[in-house]
Parts: structure tokens; sequence; C-alpha cells
């Protein structure tokens, strides 16, 4: 897909031309680890070693249309992930179907995590990485660069708002 870029409000124009500056913008990928929250637990606690805690690094595609992490049936048998329940997703193309959600899996993209459960789409192509992990880890997509920053610079801010007596 490409798209025209409006600088400072106004088109630019190149050497006096009525030609617009083009920018490519689109589909990017980011490599992010997907660990199994549930080993990780067992191997903190002592009952498993580090070494058998099940994580895979994938590339996922950024999506803010998407509401969370969307895998594909072999990433969640891989990862060993439980089926806690189905939820009613709608897809791009407008179809609506029941999908299994997984127990919360950790999602890693460099130095920012969040666990959130992941649909699985049995036969997805791409795994997904919706606006609820990219909010999580306080991050934006930046099409025009084609990479993901940080929203608030390089490191993760979570803002806390505590209720004060009256």
């Amino acid at each position: 897909m490409q798209a025209f870029v409006s600088l400072s409000g106004a088109w630019k124009q190149a050497a006096g031309n009525d030609i617009m500056k083009e920018i490519n913008m689109g589909v990017f990928m980011e490599e992010i680890t997907l660990e199994n929250t549930i080993d990780r637990a067992l191997a903190d606690r002592g009952y498993i070693k580090d070494t058998e805690v099940r994580t895979l690094k994938v590339k996922a595609m950024p999506d803010t249309g998407a509401w969370t992490l969307v895998i594909n049936e072999e990433i969640r048998e891989k990862l060993g992930l439980a089926i806690e329940d189905e939820v009613r997703s709608t897809l791009a193309d407008g179809s609506t179907a029941h999908y299994p959600r997984t127990a919360p899996v950790k999602i890693q993209w460099k130095d920012r995590s969040i666990a959130l459960p992941a649909v699985v789409i049995v036969d997805a192509k791409k795994v997904l990485l919706g606006a609820l992990p990219l909010e999580g880890m306080d991050l934006i997509v930046d099409p025009v660069h084609q990479t993901l920053a940080g929203a608030h610079g390089d490191q993760a801010l979570h803002v806390i708002y505590m209720a004060t007596a009256a």
C-alpha cells in the first residue's frame, strides 16, 4: 500500500513542480519472543529447569485493528498454551466466528513485555500484535519508518492514578 504524506499540514512540492513526496507505508514485521507463563512460574518455583520453559521467537505484524495477540495452532502447541475459553471475533473481511483463547502468554519486544491471552486462529498465516499488547508495552506503530517505537521514549511509561480519601 502506498500513501501520500502531508508534511506540516501542507503538501510539499518538489522543485516548484506539483509532484508530491511519496512515502511507502504498509505492512512490516517485528521480532517478538513468546513465553509460556505457566512454565515460567514453575521454573521460578524450582519445579522445572529454566531450559524447560517453552519460548519461541516469531515475526509478528503490528496491527492496531486487532485487539490482542493472534497466533496459529502450531505456535500454541509449540508453547504448550492451554485453551481457557472461546471469544467471538470479527475478522477484517467482516466474518464473525468463535475462536479459542489461551492462558496468558508473555510477549517480549526488546526490553518491554506484557502477559496477555492470545486468540488462536488455527490456520493464521501471520502472528498479529494487536492493540492491547502494543498499549501495554507503551508502543506506537510508526508506519512511515515501518517500525515500533516507544510512545514515551526509550522507557515504558505506566501512569498510576490513586484515589485519595475525601
